[in-house]
């Protein structure tokens, strides 16, 4: 049994605690007023752009809590034409990634490899899905990612599953505030294969550039 399996059966009971659907809801329409507009310019997205080669595909990102057994994050690297990240509401940047909204450009592994390093740590580990796509689905998913950000606080899952399901072949994806309710639903696609990473693996650092290797 993975340790995703052993947190996701440890901490199962969260699911049976009652929170008011109605303060969740106000919660996140006050929180929704607090996205942050960002626009590289075109010379700095251009002198950033990276062919990853390999095929086209859609790479799911869930970053899970040990604690608690759930999701706290969602993002999606996205290979097309070039390789960027989509990283909804979240919290990672760097000075030479030129950022639009949401859509970070300049995927190379290296810069891959800091995002993983900055989310997997004692008290989280990362799933990471893999999923071959056609190019034109690869590209729609980018179209889609410029157009859905910025993304407010707490809607991470939300924008992202819902990106998802507007996809050829991904219509299944169920809508869901919840991280690891969406890796779930991408779980059941034909084709996808699942890592994990750990902080404590001896092989962290290999393992982080061998989940972004072409396929």
């Amino acid at each position: 049994m993975t340790r995703l399996s052993q947190a996701l059966t440890a901490k199962a009971c969260w699911a049976q605690r009652w929170v008011p659907v109605a303060l969740v809801f106000v919660i996140l329409l006050l929180l929704s007023a607090c996205a942050e507009q960002t626009w590289a310019n075109d010379e700095a997205v251009q002198a950033a752009r990276y062919h990853h080669g390999g095929a086209p595909e859609l790479t799911l990102v869930t970053i899970m809590n040990y604690t608690t057994g759930r999701g706290d994050h969602t993002a999606l690297f996205i290979n097309a034409t070039e390789r960027v990240l989509f990283d909804p509401a979240g919290s990672w940047a760097l000075a030479n990634i030129p950022e639009r909204n949401d859509v970070h450009f300049g995927m190379t592994p290296a810069i891959g490899a800091s995002f993983y390093a900055s989310h997997v740590r004692p008290s989280h580990f990362a799933v990471v899905q893999r999923l071959a796509v056609a190019p034109d689905v690869a590209e729609m998913a980018q179209a889609l990612a410029l157009q859905t950000g910025p993304v407010p606080p707490a809607r991470c899952a939300s924008a992202t599953s819902r990106l998802l399901q507007q996809l050829p072949g991904l219509e299944s994806i169920r809508s869901s505030y919840f991280p690891h309710v969406v890796m779930q639903g991408f779980a059941t696609l034909p084709g996808v294969v699942t890592y994990e990473l750990h902080h404590d693996s001896t092989e962290f650092q290999a393992e982080i550039l061998a989940v972004q290797r072409p396929i």
